[in-house]
């Protein structure tokens, strides 16, 4: 194989770092336009809510400036102007998926830590939903003492909670717990809780990590992207981690 030469095209410090962390891999990185261009590495997630790239940038107009048979790396890479291109789509991975929920819900437990007045022996915390990230985030808390219980639709995902040693309720129940909570983490991408259930949990810090509102109301702290913000080093490396991995194994 030939080395790639990779063109970064990111706004983040995490696209900064994979592309540093590629370069130590004997990665060629150009910070300029070049027709010997290989790759381009966009942030992750690549777009905004209207379209252009995280960066700014249409890319529409970013793809004719650079040669045709590249590859381009990035997340949520589904824009029409993207067909019949060559793509490496880290959301896609769930090998990527299950490292990038591990970080956020470290970088959940910073973020909230940053904002209660309590250690988390002290903070009864609900977690709502049993994703990957619910997953990672139910594991960390419990590891630092947090009375987790965690809210799951599914019948089996409650009985396997329950079979792990987790307090566990269905969405339903919520109503009647809220008030003894401290602190409730959403990421469930999907209305869990409404303006009027969530104001049961009035003293609670509430905070959404959910791509799609959970958690309806004003005193809701919406925290999405935290990996970029909390730990773009770590975020970085992993997206290098994940790009050489699949170049290696051909997809």
């Amino acid at each position: 194989m030939h080395t790639p030469l990779v063109f970064p095209v990111g706004e983040t410090l995490a696209c900064d770092y994979a592309g540093k962390f590629l370069k130590e891999s004997r990665w060629e990185i150009s910070d300029h336009l070049s027709p010997d261009i290989t790759h381009l590495l966009l942030d992750v997630p690549s777009f905004r809510a209207s379209g252009v790239l995280r960066s700014g940038e249409a890319i529409k107009g970013l793809l004719e400036k650079l040669p045709a048979g590249i590859t381009v790396i990035g997340g949520g890479l589904s824009d029409p102007a993207l067909d019949g291109y060559r793509k490496t789509d880290l959301l896609s991975d769930p090998v990527y998926l299950a490292k990038n929920a591990a970080i956020t819900a470290h970088c959940a437990f910073v973020f909230a830590g940053k904002r209660l007045d309590t250690v988390y022996p002290d903070t009864p915390t609900l977690v709502i939903g049993w994703g990957r990230i619910g997953k990672c985030l139910g594991a960390l808390l419990r590891k630092l003492g947090a009375p987790v219980t965690v809210a799951a639709r599914k019948e089996a995902d409650r009985a396997m909670l329950r079979a792990l040693g987790y307090p566990a309720v269905s969405p339903e129940e919520l109503p009647a717990m809220l008030p003894g909570f401290r602190l409730i983490f959403n990421t469930a991408p999907a209305p869990v809780l409404t303006e009027e259930m969530a104001a049961l949990g009035k003293s609670a810090l509430k905070i959404d990590l959910a791509s799609s509102p959970g958690i309806l109301g004003e005193d809701v702290i919406p925290a999405r992207g935290l990996p970029g913000i909390y730990a773009p080093e770590s975020s970085g490396r992993l997206i290098a981690e994940t790009v050489l991995r699949l170049w290696k194994d051909g997809t």
